[in-house]
């Protein structure tokens, strides 16, 4: 899945929010349908049919939400719409737990479990307001139903808000993790603009926008000239430097609502909204004169819909009036205080950086507060209504424990993330935080107490931030821990543990499901962060995030760069599109031709490089160079691992620097090579 063609198209906002509302949906018919296992299995007990007539109140509505998801999506009173959905969904499952007895009955728990179903689906200003009015719900039944024991809805209150708050910061965490990823996969890590894909993304929405409403948009184009003999003569660090100044250059000279794009190589994209035909020609002027400081450039524009309707014909004029720009000028080579220059000024802006432990630092984290919010309600429970308790202190101290115990897990998150058990330890936290959740309610009279809760409360949390392998065992431990329990010390009846046991149950199945989509699209997100979108081998950022971890003290390995000769005279004298057919030939004969463990990558431009595992590295390059030379020369330069650097810039900077030693011999030795002429691919023809 590297190639970014085979991503799937993003869903319209409409789509998105029809998928909500059915979710939503689901969620809501859930309850009242394990409700009615329950009335089926107790059809003698306490105002059955008015309780059968809520049930088929909320799966009515929940269905009729679900059918008419689009219609909702696409309406003005959506929000409204969706409010009270969830309004009969809450008042409903107030209205089953007052009728079965209140909030100590089986369906006592209907309300907080749906906050937690909540704290998962919902973004956090939402949720303070439907929390809120959930809570009023709970403790008017609390306070209208029958009896309950001494602090039960209190610790309900607390453990639940504690737990949710704690499922919400976890869900709110990933979603913002997510976005974060989404950046990184469409910035340009050298330059700090859009990259190819960004950029596309970008100019797909401009055109559909300005096609839809006659707002006009204008493509501007951007090569620069010479741009091989910065590289040539000076190295590619110098030629990085030269990109990254001319991304600040063009962002300087455009609007602050102007998108900048590095497409590939020297090519630069800039996407002008609300600009026409009229407008461009100054704009392209100012921007040229803003290069002439440092890299001069050849630029062509297009605007839609007055010159061009689609994004392909608007890539087309635009690239046709840059060439024939870059015919009718004799290109600059830049001088090397234009290159110093460049260099003072080029430095990318601060990128957004993701760690690959971010996650499991967070679950772990996460995991030490729910111990330290379950034990302080125990103080609290032990403290403010556990005056007739026999082992009222032992609770306390218990608690008081668990809490230190989770404010050091906290402290030490980072470090336990780190470590190469770090799933043995969460396992062993697990089981220590059972331990403690069974000390409590057993101490306190079994599940049907206040504290019987503890038991279950872990459940969604460990679902949601852990792993399938290891929350399953967890959950399992944690389920089979209570029905021990209950059957040790029941007081409460069969259906008591088992409605609260499902609707934990549930919620945590729901967490789980989330957890898994977040992590499948924080995989597919990296990998698209790491990927080059025209080629599918690895970009820089996924290069050097593969070699640092590839490269072990005593594993023999080596670095190889590939440079293209001739390329940009491809480019310029058969177009763009024959130059990205070449690329993406080179991309896959690179990775079919290397040897297995080999990591091939495209640096930007023409250059490749491809790490080897092995110490005949020169063997590997020249065979791949023979490879290649069925299409294109290239100059190669070799880093030895260890011999030649221990990390990706120093072995980048020896192989760097033979390749150019190779480059000067040759062109003092022979007649320079050219890339052989195009053969476009079906794909690009």
């Amino acid at each position: 899945m590297h190639a970014d063609a085979n991503a799937a198209a993003p869903r319209s906002r409409e789509e998105t929010r029809a998928a909500i509302v059915r979710t939503s949906s689901i969620r809501a018919i859930l309850g009242p349908a394990v409700v009615t296992v329950y009335l089926a299995a107790t059809p003698y007990g306490q105002q059955r049919p008015l309780m059968i007539a809520v049930v088929a109140v909320m799966i009515s509505v929940a269905a009729t939400t679900w059918r008419t998801a689009a219609r909702i999506a696409r309406s003005p009173a959506r929000v409204a719409i969706q409010a009270a959905g969830l309004l009969v969904s809450l008042t409903g499952s107030a209205t089953l737990s007052l009728l079965d007895g209140g909030i100590a009955s089986p369906l006592g728990a209907l309300v907080p479990i749906s906050v937690m179903f909540y704290a998962i689906m919902m973004p956090p200003r939402a949720f303070v307001i439907v929390a809120s009015a959930a809570a009023l719900e709970y403790w008017a039944v609390a306070l209208l139903g029958g009896p309950a024991p001494a602090g039960y809805a209190a610790v309900y209150t607390l453990g639940l808000g504690g737990v949710s708050t704690l499922c919400l910061r976890h869900a709110a965490a990933l979603a913002a993790l997510r976005r974060r990823l989404s950046e990184v996969s469409r910035v340009d890590p050298l330059t700090g603009s859009l990259n190819r894909r960004g950029f596309d993304q970008e100019l797909e929405h401009a055109v559909a926008e300005a096609r839809r409403t006659g707002q006009p948009v204008t493509l501007i184009l951007t090569d620069l000239d010479r741009f091989k003999h910065i590289n040539d003569t000076w190295g590619h660090q110098a030629g990085d430097a030269v990109l990254a100044a001319t991304a600040h250059t063009m962002k300087g000279a455009l609007r602050d609502t102007d998108q900048v794009g590095r497409l590939g190589g020297d090519e630069f994209g800039a996407l002008l909204t609300g600009t026409g035909p009229e407008d461009a020609p100054a704009i392209v002027a100012r921007m040229r004169g803003a290069l002439e400081s440092g890299v001069p450039a050849s630029l062509g524009y297009a605007s839609c819909p007055a010159e061009a309707g689609t994004v392909e014909e608007l890539r087309r004029l635009a690239d046709a009036r840059a060439y024939a720009d870059k015919t009718a000028r004799t290109g600059r080579a830049p001088a090397e205080h234009h290159v110093r220059q460049a260099g003072e000024k080029g430095a990318a802006p601060g990128l957004t950086r993701v760690s690959s432990m971010e996650r499991r630092r967070r679950s772990i984290a996460d995991m030490g507060w729910l111990c330290v919010s379950d034990c302080a309600v125990g103080v609290v429970y032990a403290a403010a209504f556990g005056q007739h308790q026999p082992h009222r202190l032992l609770v306390a101290v218990w608690c008081t424990l668990g809490m230190v115990y989770g404010v050091w897990f906290v402290r030490a998150a980072g470090r336990l993330s780190r470590a190469r058990r770090a799933r043995l330890l969460m396992t062993l936290n697990g089981v220590f935080m059972l331990a403690l959740t069974f000390v409590v309610p057993l101490s306190t009279g079994g599940i049907a107490s206040a504290t019987g809760l503890g038991m279950l409360a872990p459940m969604p949390l460990i679902a949601l931030g852990t792993h399938v392998r290891l929350a399953l065992p967890l959950i399992a431990l944690n389920t089979a821990g209570y029905f021990v329990l209950a059957a040790a010390l029941g007081s409460t009846g069969v259906w008591y543990p088992v409605m609260h046991a499902i609707g934990f149950i549930a919620v945590a199945a729901a967490c789980a499901a989330q957890g898994r989509d977040s992590a499948r699209r924080r995989r597919r997100l990296t990998d698209l962060s790491q990927t080059d979108a025209l080629t599918g081998v690895l970009n820089r950022r996924g290069f050097e995030a593969h070699v640092s971890r590839l490269l072990r003290p005593g594993q023999a390995s080596g670095l190889v760069l590939f440079d293209l000769d001739g390329f940009k005279a491809l480019n310029d004298t058969a177009g763009h599109s024959a130059g990205d057919d070449l690329l993406r030939w080179v991309a896959a004969t690179l990775r079919e031709q290397a040897p297995s463990g080999a990591v091939a990558g495209r640096l930007g431009g023409d250059e490749f490089v491809v790490l080897f595992p092995g110490a005949d590295v020169r063997a590997h390059a020249e065979r791949l160079r023979t490879a290649l030379a069925q299409r294109t020369a290239a100059s190669i330069g070799t880093a030895v691992f260890d011999d030649d650097g221990a990390d990706f810039a120093s072995l980048y900077a020896h192989a760097d620097a033979e390749m150019y030693a190779e480059k000067a011999a040759h062109r003092r030795s022979a007649p320079p090579r050219r890339v052989a002429a195009p053969r476009l691919s079906a794909q690009s023809a």
